[in-house]
């Protein structure tokens, strides 16, 4: 059997090729050459990138195999994260890989900018002792004000109190709890920047945070005061920045971010009282070997078919140990419930979760229960990237529910679906045991307990003397093995329930022969797909 093809188009940690491990046949390619990236993609399953290579939608099509496209960074401004959850594509980055980085950085920057680093460097270079006009200023005492007090906001608070300052933040999503555990003063936009010597915006550039400091805002900041980017380019307004240093509106700035890299020709450049770095945010090996690392471990994980919690175009989050083994549980039942429902479109679903689990977050069930669903349903590859796409543009109403209560099992969990035809599915599953196995405990309302096999027949016929004897011989007679049985009704003579699992696959003029002789309302074979 080969090896799923992992493809490297941009050069990468040594580390990261070691995560991998010996489980893929891995191919290299330079991601900028169009063609070659192509010829490559044909065959790929997952494709590893930094920034310069474009997973545009026309790459992504070129990709018919591919499962994951795993960018060794933070920014996902090459990726078509739309075009990829379209074709099913997992879609993963390394959102933490350069957050001590980034922070670090940014503290550089302050430093450079109170202390005039940069530019006594070069006059001594120059052959210049100029020690009295790079005078500088202590950051101790200082307000430092941080706008947007997230992960690497919330690292920048750590280091500048070491040096005694006082640190002040902007953040509309921040509650007081959190301000208060970061020993930081919440305050507003406005206040944040008349009140601060030394500003840094951590925000992620949107249509709403883009310019959202301008001429407006430069002129509330203190004529002593500096403004540092090491988060996004755009977030400041470069022209009004460059006004406001000209005219000595704010004594100084720190970009490491611009509005269109590398900023060839900006007028920013020829100012002596700005500090520029060309985006240097991630640029350390240990960001770099993070990011490495960090997305081989999601391709490994995508590739074994396991969902990603923190894939961008996936709606997870973290599983709890104890809901992760329900996740193929509720794929299978999520095969069977299709099975069940051949005859008729689907136009709603619910996802019933009942027991000990609903103490936790079960939302991944819901992506399993529809990537099983719809996995024998379409002809497109399901994932759980695009079945919940798939299920929207079917118009199929997807509800999850959940209850403690569990009366018969200490989990349960049920798939209930209406159908066009007016009539409705059900199928019911549950873990048991010390080895957790897999088992199928109710369908359309009759109780069952069926370990799953992966060539399940359903039939649903009148209870009667001789039944099972009829279909056994039928069976039997075509060299089909019965290798587990069980039988559920209601009432004695009413209907039954029977569910067969055999060994082998059963062909469909099998079915209608033994449906006719025991003249069954239902007659299905679910063929488990792994």
């Amino acid at each position: 059997m080969s090896k799923p093809v992992v493809l490297i188009a941009e050069e990468l940690s040594p580390a990261t090729v070691d995560a991998l491990g010996p489980d893929f046949d891995i191919h290299y390619v330079d991601g900028t050459d169009r063609s070659a990236l192509f010829a490559e993609l044909a065959t790929a399953q997952a494709v590893l990138v930094r920034s310069a290579t474009k997973m545009d939608a026309e790459a992504i099509k070129a990709a018919p195999r591919l499962k994951v496209i795993a960018r060794a960074g933070v920014g996902l401004d090459n990726v078509d994260i739309k075009a990829a959850t379209a074709a099913g594509v997992m879609v993963v980055n390394a959102p933490t890989s350069n957050i001590i980085s980034a922070a670090e950085l940014t503290v550089g920057h302050i430093l450079s900018l109170a202390r005039h680093i940069p530019a006594a460097s070069g006059a001594l270079a120059d052959g210049q002792w100029k020690r009295s006009k790079y005078t500088g200023v202590e950051l101790y005492e200082k307000t430092i004000g941080i706008i947007g007090l997230g992960r690497i906001g919330a690292l920048i608070t750590a280091r500048m109190q070491a040096f005694g300052t006082n640190v002040i933040a902007y953040d509309p999503y921040i509650t007081s709890a959190r301000a208060q555990q970061l020993g930081v003063t919440p305050v507003t936009l406005d206040e944040l920047l008349a009140q601060s010597d030394f500003v840094t915006i951590h925000m992620p550039k949107t249509p709403e945070t883009t310019g959202m400091i301008g001429a407006a805002q430069l002129k509330l900041m203190k004529p002593t005061a500096f403004v540092v980017n090491v988060a996004r380019g755009g977030l400041i307004d470069e022209e009004a920045l460059h006004e406001a240093l000209l005219a000595g509106t704010i004594a100084g700035a720190g970009l490491d971010v611009f509005v269109s890299e590398p900023p060839t020709g900006s007028p920013l450049l020829g100012l002596d009282n700005i500090i520029t770095t060309p985006h240097l945010g991630a640029s350390t090996d240990e960001a770099q070997e993070k990011a490495g690392v960090s997305v081989a471990k999601s391709v490994r994980l995508a590739l074994s078919g396991e969902l990603v919690p923190d894939a961008v175009n996936v709606a997870g989050g973290v599983i709890d140990p104890y809901v992760r083994p329900g996740i193929p549980l509720v794929e299978k039942l999520g095969q069977v419930f299709s099975g069940l429902a051949a005859h008729s479109p689907l136009t709603s679903v619910d996802i019933e979760v009942r027991g000990e689990l609903v103490e936790f977050d079960v939302s991944v069930l819901k992506l399993a229960a529809l990537k099983g669903i719809f996995t024998n349903v379409v002809s497109e590859t399901v994932s759980y990237v695009n079945a919940p796409l798939l299920a929207e543009q079917r118009g199929v109403t997807v509800r999850m529910l959940t209850d403690a209560e569990s009366p018969e099992y200490r989990n349960v969990i049920t798939l209930r679906g209406a159908l066009a035809d007016g009539s409705q599915v059900s199928v019911s599953g549950t873990l048991t045991g010390t080895k957790q196995i897999e088992k199928i405990t109710e369908i359309n309302g009759y109780d069952v307990e069926v370990p799953f096999a992966k060539n399940l027949i359903v039939m649903l016929y009148t209870d009667r003397p001789g039944i099972v004897a009829v279909y056994g011989r039928e069976f039997g007679e075509a060299n089909i093995n019965i290798a587990g049985m069980q039988i559920a009704r209601h009432v004695a003579g009413g209907k039954a329930l029977s569910v067969l699992t055999v060994d082998s696959e059963v062909p469909a003029g099998l079915l209608a022969s033994v449906r006719s002789a025991i003249d069954a309302e239902i007659m299905v074979e679910i063929d488990l797909t792994e």
